[in-house]
């Protein structure tokens, strides 16, 4: 899995990062570079190691990728970072939590790294969170796709997804998939070294009676109104009688509070189907707001199918998708296995010539073989001719 992330405000430096996973949740290893020139020649490789020794387990991270800042030109990476007993993937629904860096000279090194803490006395790095605390549950970034954005007075807000706990304090799964979250917003505000304040917003729940996981994966805009769109993935895994979709809630004072999460829909009110997968919404210096995820016609089981992976316009007004706008960037091709995935992409719009790049494993091309393919698809800003990589 990769991605590539401009790390200052004027020129064409660039962070790349590609991860090697060999099982689901987890990363062995990541690799990261630089670019002075957008990508046509690179530096050297930097192997950053995923798992660590650590005491009570084994240690393991997940690093997301990075994110720039424009007020300040700071230079934001993160990753996942916990402790896992028996590591298993799943003592990671107890034990993630989010970690950052900040770089004031595009990635060349860093002024401080350390845990996204919530201000105040009552918290630390073990409850670092209002309802979060290590040993119990967790929070963290799922995938690319959830990039941050800058409000207008300078507060970071990084969308993530937190584990609910049940009277007893501890991790609870109200549904009936392979786990269960909630989305909520991080909120950063710049400190005089470098650093950031973290406070939160409230949780955005999902229904356990329609989506089996709960919501996962948030990515989010603002809209013109200033109001803030989140949009979701569900799950119909274990119950596939019940529609599977994207889930869409809206705040309105910045991240703070937000609406009861409900199905995401074309701007003419329609549910459409979309699997279990994560999306991102990437505004473009054209004024325009495009959404990229997966998006089916008959209605999917769980993750799959994967495919085919579509770019559309959001209705900056409305905050939902314009049907006709909706365009494949990539689809199952013939002799490719059903399991075959287009999903645990990133992003970007190239500064040099406004075309959207799409950073795509195509996972499971043949499941007999284990045998997987990286490709990069590129659209037009306005993506009138959308082409394959």
């Amino acid at each position: 899995m990769g991605g590539s992330f401009y790390t200052q405000r004027d020129g064409l430096r660039l962070m790349s990062v590609h991860a090697i996973t060999q099982r689901s949740d987890t990363v062995e290893v990541a690799y990261i570079r630089y670019s002075d020139d957008n990508g046509v020649t690179w530096g050297d490789t930097t192997e950053w190691p995923m798992h660590f020794e650590a005491e009570g387990g084994q240690g393991r991270r997940h690093f997301w990728g990075g994110y720039l800042d424009q007020t300040t030109d700071r230079f934001i990476s993160m990753w996942n970072q916990g402790v896992l007993p028996t590591d298993d993937p799943l003592e990671g629904m107890r034990q993630w939590a989010l970690h950052y860096a900040v770089s004031e000279d595009g990635g060349k090194s860093e002024i401080l790294r350390e845990q996204v803490v919530h201000e105040g006395d009552e918290y630390d790095g073990i409850h670092h969170l209002p309802g979060v605390t290590k040993g119990k549950n967790c929070v963290m970034v799922g995938d690319r796709g959830q990039v941050p954005l800058t409000r207008s007075d300078g507060v970071i807000l990084v969308p993530v997804q937190s584990t609910p706990v049940g009277p007893d304090g501890d991790y609870a799964n109200p549904g009936r998939g392979y786990t269960y979250t909630d989305c909520m917003m991080l909120k950063g505000t710049w400190r005089e070294d470098g650093g950031l304040n973290w406070t939160c917003s409230e949780r955005v729940l999902g229904d356990p009676e329609r989506t089996t996981r709960g919501v996962i994966e948030p990515t989010i805009a603002e809209l013109t109104d200033g109001n803030i769109l989140m949009v979701m993935r569900g799950s119909n895994d274990a119950v596939p009688e019940w529609p599977g979709h994207k889930w869409m809630a809206f705040s309105r004072d910045g991240g703070d509070t937000w609406t009861e999460a409900s199905p995401w829909t074309y701007e003419d009110g329609f549910a459409f189907h979309s699997p279990s997968a994560c999306s991102q919404l990437l505004p473009h210096s054209n004024g325009k707001l495009y959404w990229i995820g997966n998006l089916t016609q008959e209605n999917p089981r769980g993750n799959r199918p994967r495919y085919p992976i579509v770019i559309g316009q959001v209705d900056q007004d409305k905050g939902l998708l314009i049907r006709d706008s909706v365009t494949p960037l990539d689809d199952r091709q013939p002799g490719e296995s059903e399991r075959m995935t287009l999903s645990n992409f990133h992003s970007r719009e190239d500064r040099e010539t406004g075309h959207i790049l799409t950073f795509l494993p195509r996972f499971f091309v043949n499941s007999e073989e284990g045998e997987h393919r990286f490709t990069a698809l590129r659209s037009p800003a306005g993506y009138d001719v959308p082409r394959r990589g």
